[in-house]
């Protein structure tokens, strides 16, 4: 392994190096020369996969390799690729989600440690109601949640409607804020994460509870579904890109040195950072623009049938969004 290391990486970092200059340039005057060096260079690590695709405990340069090929691959045979609204375009459709289907196994382990807050949080509040104003956040734990749906309908948005645009720029920059910290907590072998993540469970779980024991249900879903189903789920890609970084810092079972490990998972952390923060700006506009308004304005049915269609919409795109990159 080492000699294949010593002999192969030259040919990575050249090939990596190729990359990063078209793709920061769109429209690169490369003669044919240039041009059959970088098809060369696609070869010899696309035959460097091949051979590492069978050794189970390299993973992360398994990993590494697949994103040179799948960048080296947009960029010959992918039609359009040198556009950029074009490349942009694949990247969120593509790259994206095949980015989030390959570390499957650290986004399932962020949605178990979210649930996990979750039922904390649900099993502290029915144990010890007097930690309501120590659990929600907010102001939520000053008043009951038929009062503050009471004041909901009274207000119907009128605290936000002259100033709906600034209120959307500071829930996605809240958000953004947010899921970017989780997933930057992953600089401490992936503990911050793990805090991150079971702290917003148990949140979500006391206040889920406080609704529902109040009588308040249909609200909590027409209130939380429009834009949770998309900001719930950004926040836990970020804990999973979290969690993935964390991995590549510890390193278990993975003989490649911390930086080759690092260098292996940067463009897909890059990838889903962006991800987040597309889907953290669609929520915010749902959010101030019409999870705020209530019945009679929005019928609670309609809210709900729009949140139950994003969850749908979003799982779809996840599941099979860049099937034909994550399987290059």
């Amino acid at each position: 392994m080492q000699r294949f290391l010593l002999t192969a990486r030259p040919v990575w970092l050249e090939l990596e190096k190729a990359l990063d200059h078209l793709e920061n340039d769109p429209d690169p005057q490369w003669d044919l020369a240039r041009t059959e060096s970088f098809y060369r260079l696609y070869q010899q690590t696309s035959a460097h996969l091949a051979e590492v695709r069978h050794l189970t405990a390299e993973r992360e340069l398994r990993g590494y390799l697949e994103q040179l090929v799948a960048r080296s691959y947009a960029r010959i045979y992918v039609k359009g690729a040198e556009k950029s609204r074009g490349r942009w375009w694949q990247w969120f459709t593509s790259a994206f989600p095949a980015a989030v289907r390959r570390h499957a196994k650290a986004g399932a382990l962020s949605v178990a440690l979210f649930v996990l807050g979750a039922m904390f949080g649900v099993a502290a509040l029915k144990i010890d109601p007097t930690a309501k104003a120590t659990l929600l956040p907010f102001g939520h734990g000053q008043q009951t949640p038929t009062q503050r749906v009471q004041r909901e309908m009274e207000d119907q948005g009128k605290r936000i409607s002259e100033a709906r645009g600034r209120f959307s720029a500071q829930l996605m920059t809240h958000n953004t804020r947010v899921a970017f910290f989780t997933l930057g907590l992953g600089m401490t072998w992936g503990l911050g994460t793990i805090v991150m993540l079971f702290y917003n469970g148990v949140i979500l779980g006391a206040v889920a509870l406080d609704y529902i024991a109040d009588g308040q249900l249909i609200f909590l879903l027409g209130w939380i579904l429009p834009h949770g189903s998309v900001e719930i789920p950004a926040i836990l890609l970020a804990g999973q890109a979290g969690l993935v970084l964390g991995h590549a810092l510890i390193g278990w079972g993975n003989r490649l040195p911390r930086r080759l490990r690092l260098r292996a998972v940067l463009p897909d952390l890059v990838t889903m950072a962006g991800g987040v923060a597309v889907l953290l700006i669609w929520a915010g506009i749902i959010e101030s623009f019409f999870s705020q308004y209530h019945e009679p304005v929005i019928p609670y049915s309609l809210k709900i049938a729009f949140g139950v269609a994003e969850t749908l919409a979003l799982t779809l795109f996840l599941w099979r969004g860049g099937a034909n990159e994550s399987s290059l």
